[in-house]
């Protein structure tokens, strides 16, 4: 089934209520129940047409409001649907000549309670109303017509084709009074009083009405006792003789019937509260009873024991003769009453028989049994049986097969679900199989001959077939695998001689396997896949007469360890920011991103690993980004400061700085705060205005961030501008001047010094630009000029890779893990140690190549984040 696309209540059920299935075709009907309202709010018709593999939802062609309350299949074409859509909100029906696949709408003048079809016209139906109307349509439910009113419930029934004279017959019953009722017969479409029939003469008890097959049942009561009739073959009813009313009644209470001698003779002992002395003995069936006498004083009995077997002749009845007195036990021995064992002549022959059919099982059985009145004792070794000879193989002593059932007709036919080619499938070329002709005999049925040959299944040469019908599947059923562990492919074949069939399984990954017939893959076909990714799996069964292909598409993944969201310190007001998230491994099949902005309610749910913002307003903004891969979750977290102007620059330090680097975030928090306080003691400058953050990594590096005064540069640009164009002035003089110092601890001095370039030029966006921002605009314009002939003449400028090869750095320690950093390289520690050029080193990562491989940075790094301070 799809997958629901929003959540439901908690007070509401989803369930199933309508299923239908053909060969292929499979159709189901499901309604949302509300508990609250009491109703059904939502329905949806769902249709498959390969064995229930996928689904499709015609909600569409049924009509997106409508709300279908039951699904009907014609019982003699399953290409004809009817649903019934809610009386309370819509009373239609739809039909379907093309087994669900469009339909048909019409509108209902009544309820529909329940429908009846015709067992062998297929567009014949009888429909009860709410209100004990009966209708009849002969088109299939497109129009309806008006039987009969006042109709009871559920006692209306089609005829039956050789017993009843016309084909549209109906039989009901319709309601006079609450005490009376008739049973009439009517014409499918002229149901008039002038063509009714009234089958048997006089009123009914309500309800009583039961047409099974060629029997008609009805009952009559008179003074409180009913009476029940019954027509066979639809001739005059007559009072049925029930074995309660018509048997001769030999006792008034309630006896026990005891055997002895195997049935030649019974013995009745009365059940009753009271003391007893006498039992009751029968030496002709039951015929005639003799009175005897079993003890001399009464006896309250509680049971009677008897010798184990039928043949018993010794009894023991126990009992108390009062309720305060110990139990008695009384030993009867009924041998006294025989006086000579049984000869021939003291038997009669019995033939077994089934009203009249002398064969039963396939054998016809011929018993003895004594004589009446003859009291004589058979014995341990007499034989019941005379004769058992068996019977020549009629229809009857035949079922239906597995796999087929019986029709209205009489004839086995194979179900909608099963396929009698199926049974050669495993069938082996050269070999024979029993093809089945959709009948076997009954279980322990002893018939033979007769129709034997015409109903046995028979044995037939194993087709040889291209193959047909093959399917892939893993064994765990499912469309995905881990990386790196084992993945089991299980193959079946539906068709084709499997022993000369080959099979050859394409696993995407440039690697396949031949197998030379299907036996050998009974137990499946492991294999291990090194990369993540999609893999298209192909399996091709081929023999001499042809081939067959299935298609898998199988998702390797592999375990989402952490991620790194990468973003600036510092954002432009109303200005596109770029954020990014590493992936650690980076390729770990889908992947979903949830970003959250401050304190916006919604987020935002992308594919891709980077996203663009525009931050609206000034101030300190946190982003969140959530990374959902399988049943995995990472989260990041970053702290933006936005502002409207704001120029930056790189910082260095003296190299005796980096041998007290420990790399843990608090020592970078606490430097920083240092050196923002010397920046500020050396130059003047307010604290407000400027922000400094230690990079992590090593050889150790810093930002510093210049923002204006608001105070003196709201609304203006250009004052903004020539604000910090002071401010960096002063900050740079000092800086390569060497006067921004700061000890670290006794006798560790260390000194600031601007680097050789600026991280980001001034960045401004309002619209009016002056004179001076076009300037500047200029010098960005030379500058980049410039950096590009520094590009192509790089190898002989060695002083400007410094600060290249320090980004570099700082690029590979963004996707570098923070928990592991102890699998880093050893440290550099000086500045010729970086590289001379400004190509990109290798990584060992083929960009070609999806796996769960960690690249080696060249940097030792740090075990957190960057942090920016404000003090």
């Amino acid at each position: 089934m799809p997958a629901a696309v929003s959540a439901r209540p908690a007070a509401s059920s989803l369930a199933c209520t309508a299923f239908f299935w053909t060969f292929k075709v499979i159709l189901m009907l499901t309604k949302l129940y509300d508990f609250n309202l009491g109703s059904v709010t939502e329905s949806s018709l769902w249709r498959s047409t390969d064995y229930g593999t996928t689904y499709e939802k015609l909600n569409e062609k049924v009509g997106v409001k409508t709300i279908l309350s039951y699904l009907y299949v014609s019982p003699n074409n399953k290409q004809k649907i009817m649903l019934l859509t809610d009386p309370e909100v819509e009373n239609s029906l739809l039909i379907s000549t093309d087994e669900g696949a469009t339909y048909q709408k019409y509108r209902l003048g009544f309820y529909v309670l329940s429908l009846l079809f015709h067992p062998e016209q297929e567009d014949w139906i009888l429909a009860y109303s709410h209100d004990q109307k009966l209708y009849s349509s002969v088109e299939f439910g497109r129009r309806w017509q008006l039987v009969h009113e006042r109709v009871a419930p559920n006692r209306f029934y089609w005829s039956k084709t050789g017993l009843d004279k016309e084909p549209g017959l109906i039989h009901l019953e319709t309601t006079i009074s609450e005490t009376q009722a008739l049973y009439i017969t009517c014409k499918l479409q002229n149901c008039t009083e002038t063509n009714k029939g009234k089958p048997f003469p006089g009123y009914i008890d309500p309800n009583s009405l039961v047409v099974q097959d060629e029997y008609v049942f009805v009952q009559v009561s008179t003074s409180g006792r009913p009476i029940y009739y019954v027509s066979s073959r639809r001739d005059l009813f007559t009072p049925m003789k029930l074995p309660k009313y018509t048997l001769p009644k030999i006792f008034d209470e309630e006896y026990s019937i005891l055997y002895l001698d195997q049935g030649g003779a019974l013995v009745a002992i009365q059940h009753t509260p009271l003391p007893i002395r006498h039992l009751w003995l029968s030496f002709d069936e039951g015929r005639v009873w003799s009175k005897y006498s079993f003890t001399s004083s009464p006896l309250f009995v509680d049971g009677v024991l008897g010798e184990p077997g039928e043949e018993t002749l010794i009894m023991t009845i126990f009992g108390h003769v009062s309720h305060r007195s110990e139990w008695q036990l009384v030993k009867i021995d009924f041998r006294s009453i025989f006086n000579r064992r049984c000869i021939e002549a003291d038997y009669q022959t019995w033939h077994l028989h089934n009203q009249g059919e002398p064969c039963l099982m396939g054998v016809k059985r011929i018993y003895r049994k004594l004589k009446p009145m003859a009291k004589c004792v058979m014995g341990k070794t007499h034989s019941v049986t005379l004769t058992s000879d068996p019977c020549e193989c009629t229809e009857s002593d035949f079922e239906c097969d597995y796999g087929y059932e019986r029709r209205t007709d009489g004839r086995c036919t194979p179900a909608f679900w099963f396929h009698p080619s199926s049974m050669s499938r495993s069938c082996i070329t050269g070999h024979t199989f029993l093809n089945s002709t959709g009948y076997r005999k009954v279980v322990s049925n002893n018939c033979t001959s007769g129709v034997v040959d015409l109903y046995m299944a028979r044995r037939r040469p194993c087709p040889s077939q291209a193959p047909k019908g093959l399917h892939l599947v893993t064994s765990e059923g499912k469309f995905t695998a881990t990386l790196g562990h084992n993945v089991t492919f299980l193959i079946f074949l539906e068709q084709g001689d499997g022993s000369r069939t080959s099979i050859t399984l394409d696993f995407g990954d440039g690697h396949a396997i031949t197998y030379s017939n299907v036996s050998s893959i009974e137990d499946g076909i492991k294999h291990i896949y090194k990369s993540v990714g999609i893999y298209r799996v192909t399996a091709t069964a081929e023999n001499t007469l042809g081939f067959e292909t299935a298609v898998l598409f199988l998702h390797v993944t592999c375990q989402l360890e952490y991620i790194h969201l990468s973003a600036p310190f510092v954002a432009v007001k109303n200005k596109e920011v770029n954020l990014t998230v590493v992936l650690w491994p980076s390729q770990v099949g889908t992947v979903t991103y949830i970003w959250w902005f401050g304190n916006n309610s919604e987020p935002i749910i992308t594919l891709e690993g980077s996203v663009a913002f525009t931050f609206p307003r000034e101030g300190i903004n946190v982003v969140t980004v959530q990374v959902v891969a399988g049943s995995t979750i990472q989260q990041d977290r970053k702290t933006i400061a936005v502002h409207d102007y704001f120029q930056s620059h790189l910082l260095a330090f003296s190299s005796n700085l980096d041998e007290h680097n420990p790399e843990v975030a608090e020592w970078r928090l606490d430097i920083s705060r240092v050196i923002k306080n010397s920046m500020v003691h050396v130059t003047g400058v307010n604290p407000e205005h400027l922000l400094v953050t230690v990079l992590p990594g090593l050889p150790t590096a810093a930002e510093f961030f210049l923002l204006p005064d608001k105070e003196l540069t709201e609304g203006k640009a250009d004052k903004a501008v020539t604000h910090l164009d002071q401010l960096s002035e002063l900050v740079l003089n000092a800086l390569n001047q060497n006067q921004v110092q700061f000890t670290l601890r006794p006798g560790v001095q260390i000194t600031v010094y601007a680097a050789h370039l600026s991280a980001a030029p001034l960045v401004d966006m309002s619209e009016n630009h002056s004179g001076s921002a076009m300037l500047m605009l200029l010098t960005v314009v030379v500058v980049g000029l410039a950096v590009f002939l520094i590009y192509k003449f790089k190898r002989k400028i060695p002083g400007l890779h410094l600060y290249a090869a320090m980004q570099n750095e700082k690029e590979q320690e963004m996707i570098r893990s923070p928990t592991s950093p102890m699998e880093s390289e050893p440290s550099i520690s000086s500045q010729r140690e970086l590289p001379t050029s400004l190509e990109s080193p290798d990584t060992e990562l083929n960009v070609n190549t999806i796996e769960c491989i960690k690249p080696q940075p060249r940097v030792r790094i740090s075990t957190e984040p960057p942090v920016y301070i404000d003090v």
